[in-house]
């Protein structure tokens, strides 16, 4: 299939990306966070080309928007296209370009947003504009959405529409959105697109030890601050079992194949760590995601140094493989041990897609059509996205958000990172692969 999208597609998905970095949509997680001018802009364009948009809010100015395009097999399941309109922090005094200019310099976008993740809400907004202009119609009808508050709890976005709006997800079955078909370059010469058919859970703890308060100079066998350090310490220091799912053991065997080795994930004694030892670089795609985590990332206790505090806080960021969970719940109850308390401040559960579909096959043949030389492979996801929270309608979620990006051009280093940016080329790759996957599947 030749490459169908027209010239105003590809610089509308520059000028989108650009437009959407300006507004300022940073969530810190606390609720101050105002989606909506990003929403109603979205929504400008999408009426701008005919289509019918819905703004959905749960709290004011926490603005989501939902359309539908008919597709031409009404047998056939509805598609969900979704991405999420706010973005994390930036201090503008790090980086080189302002992060909310949306500046364009020597042909690369500059901005928060770039990567994560409004350059797929500009995709998707000009390959469906596109199709306007050009009498095109999908396959299958396509459910677009632009969601509030993913880099948070999702509350006031995904959580919501799944909820309290499902009906407008009708007769969808699966899904795509950030994090896939991006180029990984492996240090070897060979390009990698891994599509993410898999998430790890999301298991953030509040740890809480008590003690007795008291004078600072006296001895305290009951110190809340000493007993939270020491779960911390175990949580920490703990080596988690390696649990290999059917999304990583596909990944394992296709880069087997790729690097001529020897892996057999499902033998006895198979030892995965010596494994990635020999895909180099490329084992950056798969050690995150085949055991279990919990990294301690705050501490919170006391109010002055000479006072014995009655009671210290920990928050850990936990994952689980998918199937892992009640392994994680029951190694923290270990862990934490009798004197520290432990419960989940946000939980999320673990995904998985099967790649042995129609779906995961047209997106596999849209990549290579454009990237012959590249190699697809299945992988999963060491964090989440909106996909688990409309998981609760029935929808299977991939990771499908296509880029072509240059060797040195480090696409993971660049999710909540200073000085993201992202290439025009790969903007016009990114919207004539999602073309060509959305017309077919």
């Amino acid at each position: 299939m030749a490459d169908q999208v027209d010239p105003q597609a590809l610089d509308e998905v520059v000028r989108f990306t650009s437009d959407l970095i300006r507004i300022d949509t940073t969530n810190r997680g606390d609720g101050a966070c105002r989606e909506r001018p990003a929403a109603e802009y979205v929504a400008e364009q999408l009426a701008g080309a005919g289509f019918e948009p819905t703004l959905l809010e749960r709290t004011p100015g926490r603005t989501n928007v939902v359309a539908r395009i008919e597709g031409t097999d009404p047998s056939a399941d509805a598609l969900l296209v979704h991405g999420h309109l706010d973005v994390v922090p930036a201090e503008a005094a790090d980086w080189r370009v302002h992060p909310f200019s949306g500046e364009i310099v020597d042909g690369v976008v500059w901005g928060r947003g770039a990567i994560d993740m409004k350059n797929m809400d500009a995709m998707i907004l000009a390959a469906v504009r596109s199709w306007a202009r050009t009498g095109v119609a999908p396959r299958r009808d396509i459910v677009i959405a632009f969601t509030a508050d993913e880099e948070a709890s999702a509350l006031d976005g995904s959580g919501f529409l799944a909820d309290e709006h499902a009906g407008l997800f009708e007769g969808c079955t699966e899904g795509i959105s950030e994090s896939g078909a991006f180029t990984f370059h492996d240090g070897r010469g060979n390009q990698l697109y891994p599509i993410a058919a898999g998430e790890r859970g999301t298991g953030w703890l509040k740890l809480t030890a008590r003690g007795t308060a008291g004078h600072g100079s006296k001895v305290n066998r009951d110190n809340a601050v000493s007993r939270l350090a020491a779960a911390v310490t175990r949580i920490g220091e703990y080596r988690w079992p390696v649990r290999i799912t059917p999304t990583v053991r596909a990944a394992l065997v296709e880069l087997a194949g790729l690097y001529g080795l020897e892996a057999d994930p499902d033998a006895p004694g198979f030892d995965v760590d010596a494994f990635m030892e020999k895909l180099g670089p490329t084992a950056a795609l798969v050690e995150p995601t085949v055991r279990n985590s919990a990294n301690p990332t705050m501490l919170q206790s006391g109010y002055k140094v000479n006072v014995v505090p009655g009671e210290a806080t920990a928050y850990v960021d936990g994952r689980y493989v998918p199937g892992g969970e009640e392994e994680f719940r029951a190694t923290l109850d270990l862990l934490t041990g009798p004197d520290v308390d432990w419960e989940f401040h946000h939980r999320e559960v673990a995904l998985q897609a099967p790649v042995d579909t129609p779906t995961y096959a047209r997106m596999r043949a849209a990549v290579e059509e454009f990237a012959p030389e590249g190699r697809v492979l299945p992988y999963c996801m060491s964090g989440g996205t909106d996909a688990k929270q409309f998981s609760r309608l029935g929808i299977r979620g991939y990771g499908f958000s296509p880029l072509r990006t240059p060797e040195g051009f480090d696409y993971q280093a660049l999710f909540h990172g200073v000085d993201e940016r992202v290439p025009v080329e790969a903007l016009h790759f990114g919207t004539r692969v999602l073309d060509r996957f959305l017309r077919t599947a």
